[in-house]
């Protein structure tokens, strides 16, 4: 039996899809002005490990509906399959799970023990049985006031309930708490060390419940106090406790390779002026994030790699030089904003708009490594 509803509960709902599937939606519009300290690069160039999509799934991050593998399939077929039978790309995150809901270990409509019931065992080995790594996200914008709650209550039982769902899945987990004026970082710490009881760190990579990473703003100017904390405690070559960061992308697609590069610039070099300042990020600790589609269009990142900002970007994505912490050149790699459906406001990844073209070519282009192997840690 189907639910009536009036027309202003369907243009709320239409504002919480749009809100929950956004990345970094509410970062200002700026233009960076910022003085670019390391701009050297090296002559050989590192390569790309991390070349992965966050999965919105077919329900704009909700990921409520069980579905099944052949109408997975024809509608993510790009992702296990570029054109030569092998996979676009070497990580998929799926997108979104509700952190308040993932702590009570709900049971609802579109959760099966705090989990969407579309993030199935079956989804994740979808994946994993071509090489392709698989990771939850906890939080997404909308989801911000339900991670201050879940914080707020019981941060190590979050922890452990998101280790408990990793172990069941084979799964790694991303932190995505986009609380910009007051986030609770001693309760993230305190969910980290849970989570890290269970699931210790692993350098080499094999265990894949262990790899826990977070996300910060696609520069140092959005969610500051999650990015100072971080990156002074969380992401250090030589105490790492968070395997890396992914720099989100900004509120529209970079206009050029300047504008992008120029985000990914202000974590390597920190921002000093601040009171109190962040310190600078190791490159080898963080991938940038670029869109796949922008509005109605596919963006060249899904569909023309040849024109696309990644390629543009790539030189300075895998040689920059570090500017005071670590010692390798070259980010980790790219993550791409969305599969599937991450928008009621824009088209999706599903056919005919399937990014073969796009990170397809790219991943052959830059070879990336399928399955992941160990991640640079200097």
């Amino acid at each position: 039996m189907k639910k009536i509803i009036g027309p202003i509960t369907v243009i709320a709902i239409a504002i919480l899809f749009f809100a929950a599937c956004q990345k970094e939606a509410a970062m200002p519009e700026v233009v960076n002005k910022a003085l670019v300290v390391s701009n050297a690069l090296v002559s050989e160039p590192s390569p790309i490990q991390v070349y992965g999509i966050w999965h919105a799934g077919d329900d704009y991050c909700t990921w409520s509906t069980v579905r099944t593998i052949n109408e997975f399939d024809s509608k993510n077929h790009w992702i296990i399959d570029r054109g030569n039978g092998k996979p676009s790309v070497n990580l998929v995150v799926l997108s979104f799970v509700n952190p308040l809901k993932l702590l009570n270990k709900t049971n609802d409509a579109g959760n099966v023990n705090g989990v969407p019931k579309g993030m199935t065992a079956d989804i994740v080995n979808y994946f994993k049985s071509r090489g392709i790594r698989v990771m939850l996200s906890i939080g997404g914008i909308t989801y911000t006031d339900f991670w201050n709650q879940a914080l707020n209550a019981n941060p190590t039982q979050l922890g452990k309930n998101a280790a408990e769902v990793a172990t069941a899945l084979g799964v790694g987990i991303e932190i995505d708490y986009e609380e910009n004026s007051n986030p609770n970082l001693a309760g993230l710490q305190a969910f980290i060390d849970a989570y890290r009881s269970v699931h210790p760190y692993d350098a080499d990579g094999i265990n894949h419940e262990a790899r826990l990473t977070i996300d910060f703003g696609a520069g140092d100017r959005w969610l500051i106090a999650i990015c100072r904390k971080a990156t002074a405690d969380w992401l250090r070559t030589d105490a790492p406790v968070l395997d890396y960061a992914n720099a989100m992308v900004p509120a529209r697609q970079p206009k050029s390779v300047k504008e992008a590069t120029a985000n990914w610039q202000e974590h390597i070099d920190g921002k000093p002026q601040y009171g109190p300042p962040i310190p600078p990020l190791a490159p080898a600790k963080f991938t940038g994030g670029l869109y796949l589609i922008t509005g109605r269009t596919p963006a060249n990142e899904c569909v023309n790699f040849s024109n696309s900002l990644q390629k543009g970007c790539a030189t300075f994505v895998q040689s920059i030089m570090p500017n005071g912490a670590g010692s390798s050149a070259g980010m980790l790699g790219y993550m791409f904003w969305a599969a599937e459906k991450p928008s009621t406001r824009t088209i999706s990844t599903q056919p005919p708009n399937g990014c073969e073209g796009g990170i397809g070519e790219g991943a052959t282009y830059f070879d990336i490594t399928i399955p992941m192997g160990p991640l640079r840690q200097n």
